[in-house]
């Protein structure tokens, strides 16, 4: 390890903050970043807020504001948790962080960033934080912050490495959340606007779609007892348009340091698997663990209780099983279409359905699981749900293709990381690293 080490705040030229209170709030203006839009893997801040403020609240209420190149700092809840502040700067930040400005004369601003996301430093905020129900690290401490130094050169090479690697991750995460919304489009387009549908019925030719498919589309809705539905189209239970609904075991089996992934609720995001964070089943636990079911692909895996309505398909080449609180959906086996029913439940139409069935509970709301097969979904002919599988699932490849190569460049960035900073590794021979890791 370098033998030279710096004050945290010694590196800092300013620290914004927010006077850790709640500033005035509404529905509409400049978002407000909240800790819960922090994530230590991504690079910038998500925008998972419903919380604005006013152009007036902006100017007159907060001490300052995030510049970009700031380093936005959880201080309370996650502590240490950090993200990249983007040019331009279109939010402001909530209590509970701050963003730190590095002093460009004493720190690469991106090798702080780097090295605030080492496990050497992670290590000391997890000793220094206080609280046990929700952890809280004080401002007061960030003297006592110690930042390990490289030169200067070497501090450009190092930052500027991870930097380049956090950014092709954003990238190719930032690819999947377009073609994620351009399926999900698609599918509001044919099966719950009817689009194709309604242009039949103005005698216009559907648009986006060659003959073929237009032609399994009917030219007129009728009413059923479930709502407007394209002419033909049936409701059916979703136990008899797929092969089975399957639970998972009902406890965790003890963590392995190696083996199949033991998937948890933290693992879903809501339409796709988030395999950031995960937790390892030995082998000798394999087979009692998926005694049950063996999740594999094309499977669709959702979470019933706690966290509710979140679905996700089993990507090539993931051996898991199920944690407590999921539980999956097999499509048929012959023609199943299994991305068509994927699409139909993240939809709004059954998302409403599942919030209908919910039992707020004292503690955690839920869906009785066994109920769950008689739930009716809106079941067009055969042929058609095979051609939105087929658009589908060449989308979906992609998807998990980007999303394989994501998780390979993080391995590869959080696997090279310390040994730069401590010297066991040089910048040439990390690049190399990364090369043979893309292969």
């Amino acid at each position: 390890m370098t033998s030279e080490w710096g004050k945290f705040t010694d590196l800092l030229s300013a620290i914004v903050d927010n006077r850790g209170k709640t500033c005035p709030v509404g529905d509409s203006g400049l978002p407000l970043i909240a800790t819960n839009c922090i994530n230590a893997d991504d690079l910038y801040p998500r925008y998972e807020t419903k919380r604005f403020v006013s152009d007036e609240t902006y100017r007159t209420w907060f001490r300052g504001h995030p510049k970009p190149g700031d380093i936005l700092f959880i201080c309370k809840g996650s502590p240490g948790r950090t993200n990249w502040v983007p040019d331009p700067v279109d939010f402001c930040i909530a209590q509970d962080m701050v963003a730190v400005r590095a002093n460009p004369a004493k720190v690469y601003p991106k090798y702080l960033f780097a090295t605030l996301r080492s496990e050497v430093v992670q290590s000391q905020i997890d000793n220094m934080h206080v609280g046990t129900m929700i952890p809280h690290f004080k401002k007061g401490d960030f003297d006592k912050l110690r930042i390990p130094l490289l030169d200067s050169v070497a501090q450009v090479g190092v930052g500027d490495f991870y930097f380049d690697l956090a950014e092709r991750i954003n990238l190719l995460r930032e690819t999947n959340a377009t073609l994620e919304a351009i399926a999900q489009a698609l599918f509001k387009s044919w099966f719950v606007d009817f689009d194709p549908v309604r242009a039949k019925m103005e005698g216009r030719a559907p648009e986006g779609m060659d003959e073929a498919t237009a032609a399994l589309f009917p030219d007129s809705l009728e009413e059923t007892a479930l709502g407007s539905a394209p002419k033909g189209w049936t409701f059916k239970p979703v136990a008899e348009v797929v092969q089975g609904v399957y639970d998972g075991p009902h406890a965790t089996p003890p963590e392995a340091e190696s083996g199949g992934v033991f998937l948890g609720i933290k693992n879903l995001t809501g339409t796709a698997l988030d395999l950031t964070e995960i937790r390892h089943i030995g082998e000798d636990d394999w087979a009692k663990w998926t005694k049950r079911v063996e999740p594999r692909i094309g499977d669709i895996v959702f979470s019933y209780e706690a966290t509710l309505g979140f679905f996700a398909l089993v990507p090539p080449d993931l051996r898991c099983c199920l944690g407590r609180r999921l539980a999956l959906i097999r499509p048929n086996t012959r023609d199943g279409a299994g991305h068509f029913w994927f699409h139909q439940f993240v939809a709004e139409p059954f998302q409403r359905l599942l919030d209908k069935h919910t039992i707020h509970g004292a503690t955690v709301n839920r869906i009785a699981l066994k109920e769950f097969p008689s739930y009716s979904v809106l079941t067009p002919p055969v042929a058609l749900q095979m051609a939105f599988d087929q658009v589908a699932a060449a989308i979906w490849s992609r998807i998990h293709a980007n999303q394989a190569q994501a998780q390979v460049l993080a391995q590869c960035r959080d696997t090279l990381l310390p040994r730069l900073i401590s010297g066991q590794v040089r910048l040439p021979e990390a690049v190399q690293s990364q090369e043979e890791y893309a292969l």
